[in-house]
């Protein structure tokens, strides 16, 4: 009696956030499921029944493929520097002896992080202006005039300009959390590998690394589900342009609904976008559970 008057009690607990969970989360993904298969003028209000038609449209789209071409690259480019190389850097920093300079440098890597992604595009925006801003300036200053360029308005170069931004800006988040997985490494087993003749590289290529897999695995979640997410940056530089150079699938989801005010479509954009991540993050949570470093 006792017993069923716990797990009752704990069912109420837990009920009131499953609704929630329910009603905000899982609730708005099948209605936009549903959204999908209209042809939806949100203006008028008129919705007319599209079936998959929407998601056919999408196989057409060359905007769609580019856009996600580029998520792909923003992806790539993030895996390589926010996870291994913050890795890299992580590693670097934990090894100085000096625990002032450890406290100095994690700073100083974190500061990025803590301004807004609409601050740190507007900076860049200024950064990257081609007769005032300040990274042309310093390559004419330096002999490199050919180097000068408008950025953010060629199509070759605008996209690698937003995704830089973007690692300087969420590099030394991803560090201070690798920092932070190295420091729960037992000293011992550094300790035991440098008595047996292990040097730095040897020590974090077969101490640090497999001890810190799982850390790395849930960055690789994060780092890949926020390229798939991006937005802010895109829209605050360049808002897709120039000549869509630089769509990616959150700003040619919201341009196709808000602005060419089709909104089924962008539902459609919303489900695949949906289905990616979730592929993603599950095959990336199976891979990591079945790696669990336990010492």
């Amino acid at each position: 009696m006792r017993a069923t008057l716990r797990r009752t009690l704990g069912l109420a607990w837990v009920v009131p956030a499953l609704v929630l969970v329910g009603v905000f989360v899982y609730l708005p993904l099948v209605q936009n499921l549903q959204f999908s298969t209209l042809k939806w003028d949100i203006y008028s209000g008129s919705q007319e029944y599209a079936g998959l038609g929407n998601y056919a449209k999408l196989v057409d789209d060359p905007v769609f493929w580019s856009s996600l071409g580029n998520n792909v690259l923003y992806a790539v480019v993030s895996i390589v520097f926010q996870v291994f190389g913050a890795l890299l850097l992580a590693a670097l920093i934990e090894s100085i002896r000096s625990e002032r300079w450890q406290r100095a440098l994690r700073a100083v890597y974190f500061i990025p992080s803590a301004i807004s992604l609409t601050v740190a595009g507007l900076l860049f925006y200024f950064v990257y202006e081609p007769n005032l801003g300040p990274l042309n300036h310093a390559l004419r200053a330096v002999g490199l005039d050919r180097l000068a360029q408008a950025w953010l308005g060629q199509e070759s170069t605008a996209m690698s300009a937003i995704i830089a931004m973007s690692q300087w800006q969420g590099f030394g988040y991803s560090t201070l959390l690798f920092a932070v997985a190295i420091q729960r490494i037992p000293a011992e087993i550094y300790g035991a590998a440098a008595i047996d003749g292990v040097g730095p590289v040897g020590r974090f290529v077969h101490v640090t690394l497999p001890l810190v897999r799982e850390m790395t695995g849930l960055m690789a979640i994060v780092t890949i589900s926020g390229a798939f997410q991006v937005f802010n940056e895109v829209m605050v530089m360049t808002a897709g342009g120039p000549n869509n150079s630089t769509q990616v699938l959150g700003t040619w989801l919201y341009r196709s609904g808000f602005v060419r005010n089709n909104f089924g479509y962008a539902a459609a954009i919303a489900t695949v976008l949906f289905v990616i991540t979730l592929g993603i993050a599950v095959a990336q949570l199976w891979v990591t559970r079945r790696r669990r470093v336990e010492w």
